[in-house]
């Protein structure tokens, strides 16, 4: 299972499924292969939500993104083992 965390904080976003991970990858940019966080602000969210990311994911993520000032760092990890 892959589950989404704040990384400055390390508190639980959700469950991801295996199209919300991918909408993720695809959509957002990796500074390297391993790369498995990235910065999330209202701008994002309207990124992610004009190319089409899973409205499930683009939910999970509004809650916690601040509606004002900075946003956040988000990770994931696959907790399958």
């Amino acid at each position: 299972m892959t589950r989404l965390y704040n990384k400055q904080t390390g508190a639980l976003i959700g469950a991801l499924t295996d199209e919300q991970l991918r909408d993720l990858i695809d959509l957002l940019v990796e500074e390297s292969a391993d790369d498995r966080d990235y910065y999330i602000d209202r701008d994002t969210l309207d990124y992610l939500e004009e190319n089409q990311a899973d409205p499930e994911l683009l939910r999970m993520l509004r809650a916690h993104v601040p509606e004002e000032g900075e946003g956040i760092d988000i990770e994931w990890r696959d907790e399958t083992a």
